[in-house]
């Protein structure tokens, strides 16, 4: 079992403060929303979560089957589907989940053919991804993402580029493999992205704390 606390986490770019003063803990067996506005800090939040940024007050602290993991070690722990995630793409769609599956190995050994199967992308196996759609890469990376043998499980706007078949095709991956495992989704309040989670973060109630402390400075 995967635990992630934030203990009165915040980060700030500059002067600006993006989000300050967040206690959560997020645990195995939960899906939770991240909730905002274009621009409000969702996908910051959602990479503080993943380790890959260090908030500037507070701290994450990780632990996994009863041991603390290191921030800089979480990423063992993780998978992420997000637009600034970029495939290879001079690599084929073969050799791209090739490529994935000798850094994160997929739920119960998956293969390679299987997981095309799974993407419904049989007939483009051979075809280098630069001449994927942009729902075609998104497929791509939702299912690396989501059958990765991971304890967690990130997803930043995961329908993205996604077209009605494609939201259910995500949606029914998830239900798949959700059981025990922590998801985080970020999401700009559309439902269909996010129907399966039991709780939300709004990052909205915490901005305003550490908007008032700078303009009361000037005062």
């Amino acid at each position: 079992m995967v635990t992630i606390t934030l203990e009165k986490a915040g980060k700030k770019y500059n002067n600006d403060w993006i989000f300050s003063e967040l206690n959560c803990t997020l645990s195995g067996g939960e899906s939770v929303v991240i909730l905002g506005s274009n621009g409000s800090g969702k996908s910051t939040l959602l990479q503080v979560i993943a380790s890959a940024i260090m908030p500037t007050t507070g701290k994450a602290t990780y632990l996994f089957k009863g041991a603390e993991i290191k921030p800089e070690q979480a990423f063992r722990l993780m998978s992420i589907a997000a637009p600034y995630i970029e495939l290879i793409e001079e690599f084929s769609l073969t050799e791209m989940i090739c490529f994935h599956r000798r850094m994160k190995p997929l739920v119960r050994n998956m293969s390679t053919p299987e997981l095309i199967r799974m993407c419904q992308l049989e007939k483009n196996s051979d075809k280098p991804l630069k001449y994927f759609s942009s729902g075609m890469k998104q497929r791509l990376k939702l299912a690396l993402a989501i059958m990765s043998d991971t304890p967690v499980l990130l997803l930043d706007e995961p329908i993205t580029n996604l077209d009605h078949n494609g939201i259910d095709w995500y949606n029914d991956m998830v239900s798949k493999t959700m059981r025990d495992r922590l998801i985080v989704v970020s999401s700009n309040s559309i439902t269909a992205e996010h129907s399966f989670c039991t709780s939300n973060i709004n990052i909205e109630d915490y901005k305003k704390a550490r908007q008032f402390e700078n303009s009361t400075i000037f005062q």
